[in-house]
């Protein structure tokens, strides 16, 4: 903002003004995440709009106006910034550069609903940054009965997300080359076991998971990734003799995201969610219905749900997968059940033959109501949720979701639609 040196008060009224606004802005580039225009009246819509134009920041704006008081009507008193900002709006809009509106048309800057504005746009600021330079990894190749999670990298290219790739067999030779007393793998043993109870896991399959997360978090670094997405069923457990879930789950527990089968567009609808509230995402299966319940399903995983979700967890074997490859070659799960707490949901793709990335998202929460199950799961209420299941299918969108334990959907919506400009369903 200018200083009251600079301009009378440090407002932006006149095209000196606005010369000296855009060379501040364009000097503090990178730090700036966001804009917020605040009317403490009716302001300069012009100068508004020419400073945003010539910044060239491409960041979220926050257009604001200060409510009048009934008892400060006169001719001194008088705001105006209601009328005020319709003119900053229209301007905007004129220039094809766009905005979020406060929840209320104008709030005052000492109020409860503003800071809630505040907090909202915030996330909204952290979302559009963080995907402008996302950079994922994907390990490994899809399973091949998984068309599901195909997606396209030129189109996540476009809006500035990257994936680095690398095969599974790099992974796992370099896993298998380290020795049992290696340093980094000693050190990422005594992080496992750290992590969640391993009493049930061998001593073996433990010493083969450190090795892989060893090699795996050097890989990360190296290329700087913000998260991953693993090959899994069923070659790590044919090949190498154990799952990565654990790994996957202590990740994600870390911020740094980790999705199953290189469902690269699942990772990032956890890391959508993540950048939203600061706090681990998971990615599930929309797996069960609860009996005669419309509203409520069981959200399921075998499992790489960060612990900080779950009401408790420990290692054990995966129970599917030892069916096929041995309950020997199977260890690696956290099993646990997802806390009770409000929540938020979302899954993106890329929607290839037409060029564009699309989403949904809406908020739920998860209960203690039954079953319980094995694996990871947890029980949804999510309120007209046989629309939203048909809304799924009848828009080709995945089975895995991505979920969160916050209320963030709106600020994910106005992210990912005002600001990415994708195609966005806001469930409600």
């Amino acid at each position: 903002m200018l200083s009251e040196s600079q301009t009378e008060y440090g407002a932006v009224e006149s095209i000196g003004d606005v010369e000296r606004c855009v060379e501040l802005f364009k000097s503090r580039a990178d730090d700036i995440d966001g804009i917020i225009v605040t009317l403490p009246n009716f302001g300069d819509e012009k100068s508004i709009a020419e400073v945003i134009r010539r910044a060239h920041l491409n960041v979220p704006i926050l257009v604001h106006a200060e409510p009048d008081s009934l008892n400060k009507m006169t001719l001194a008193e008088r705001r105006d910034s209601f009328c005020g900002k319709f003119s900053v709006c229209n301007n905007l809009y004129q220039i094809a550069v766009p905005f979020t509106l406060t929840s209320s048309h104008t709030v005052k800057v000492k109020s409860v609903e503003f800071k809630k504005d505040l907090d909202f746009f915030a996330a909204v600021c952290r979302i559009v940054r963080g995907l402008r330079n996302a950079r994922f990894g994907a390990i490994g190749t899809r399973p091949g009965p998984f068309n599901t999670v195909r997606y396209s990298e030129k189109i996540l290219q476009r809006y500035g997300i990257s994936v680095d790739t690398i095969d599974l067999s790099e992974i796992i030779g370099r896993a298998s080359k380290l020795e049992d007393g290696d340093k980094t793998v000693k050190n990422k043993l005594v992080t496992i076991k750290k992590y969640t109870n391993t009493d049930a896991v061998p001593a073996e399959a433990l010493a083969k998971m450190a090795k892989l997360g060893s090699v795996i978090d050097e890989w990360v670094a190296e290329n700087k990734l913000n998260g991953t997405a693993i090959q899994c069923w069923t070659s790590l457990e044919q090949f190498y003799g154990i799952t990565p879930c654990t790994l996957m789950s202590m990740m994600s527990d870390n911020l740094i995201p980790a999705a199953c089968e290189v469902d690269i567009t699942g990772l990032l609808g956890m890391y959508i969610l993540q950048l939203a509230s600061g706090t681990p995402s998971a990615i599930l299966d929309w797996n069960n219905n609860c009996g005669d319940s419309k509203d409520e399903c069981l959200l399921f995983h075998c499992s790489n749900i960060p612990k900080t979700m779950l009401k408790s967890s420990h290692m054990y074997h995966h129970e599917i997968i030892a069916g096929t490859v041995g309950r020997e070659n199977a260890f690696g799960v956290v099993k646990g059940r997802i806390k009770a707490s409000p929540m938020t949901f979302c899954r993106t793709t890329t929607e290839d033959t037409k060029g564009v990335v699309k989403a949904y998202v809406g908020e739920g929460k998860f209960t203690n109501n039954k079953p319980d199950t094995y694996g990871g799961f947890g029980i949804a209420k999510i309120a007209n949720l046989q629309s939203l299941l048909k809304f799924v299918c009848l828009n080709g969108f995945e089975h895995h979701v991505a979920l969160n334990l916050s209320q963030t959907a709106d600020a994910v919506a106005e992210a990912l639609g005002t600001y990415m400009g994708w195609d966005v369903y806001r469930h409600r």
